[in-house]
């Protein structure tokens, strides 16, 4: 997936209610939002497009395993998960880093330092965020990636880490698994992060994931998605099979889950 040079660090929490006159707004512009492929062919909405590429099982059953198939071909190595922009690695950590220590000050009792804090990282990939920030600052991370060399690299690495690290912070379960299939543990989670992978899903299985993936949070638990911005509609990866989303769109697709947008943050890096 190309990575352009906005990219959006989004939190989504998941509370009881959602204002519903913004949902009906958001919904109808998220229909009628018009896009591009890589190729420039132009689409008048989603939904034109999602019937052309992933309109009955066959269809959609061959865009993930496309998708998959273009990750299988992808060295296991911090320059190829980020398709080829691996100088961005630092920034990028960085980055997240400051979001991720205002949201656990600002939403967990003294920044969650007396709650044993697990977290889920959705398209681990080689364990890049795992290894690099959320083993930092949660006991326990759990990593779920369909790409089977990938996570078998994330594994032998963080493996390592945990033995010279200590037992109060570790990876623990690695999950060969896509985001589509996944179901979560009841409660297991305090922080689910999701980080340029969701584009790889369908506008439905993106909001059956998150449905899904609600139960999975303790009390007080929250989202976190970090994913390219297209300056408006969409733009689809036919490379990849990937679509990258506006705000306004992923804006749309929350609502539909009935989930709340309590902070955002965009962050530019130089390619």
């Amino acid at each position: 997936m190309p990575y352009p040079k906005a990219l959006q660090t989004t939190i989504y929490c998941h509370p009881t209610r959602f204002h519903r006159h913004y949902t009906a707004a958001a919904m109808q512009s998220t229909m009628e939002a018009a896009g591009t492929d890589s190729d420039g062919r132009e689409f008048k909405s989603p939904d034109e497009m999602w019937l052309e590429h992933t309109g009955d099982n066959n269809k959609k059953t061959q865009w993930y395993r496309d998708g998959v198939a273009y990750w299988e071909g992808v060295e296991a190595s911090v320059n190829g998960v980020l398709g080829g922009y691996g100088h961005v690695n630092d920034a990028d950590v960085k980055g997240s880093e400051g979001f991720l220590q205002t949201l656990l000050a600002e939403l967990f009792v003294d920044g969650g330092i007396d709650r044993h804090l697990v977290a889920l990282d959705c398209g681990s990939g080689i364990g890049r965020i795992t290894k690099n920030l959320l083993i930092r600052y949660f006991n326990e991370v759990d990593l779920l990636e369909p790409v089977s060399h990938f996570l078998d690299a994330a594994r032998e690495s963080l493996l390592q880490e945990n033995h010279m690290a200590s037992d109060k912070h570790k990876a623990t379960n690695f999950y060969c698994v896509p985001l589509q299939e996944f179901t979560p543990d009841v409660g297991r989670y305090d922080v689910i992060w999701v980080q340029w992978c969701i584009g790889h899903l369908t506008d439905d299985d993106f909001v059956s994931f998150f449905n899904r993936a609600k139960i999975g949070l303790k009390p007080g638990g929250f989202f976190v998605l970090k994913e390219n911005l297209a300056r408006s509609g969409f733009v689809l990866d036919k490379e990849d099979r990937s679509i990258t989303r506006s705000d306004s769109y992923f804006k749309g697709l929350f609502s539909r889950c009935g989930l709340h947008l309590y902070n955002s943050r965009v962050s530019s890096y130089a390619f």
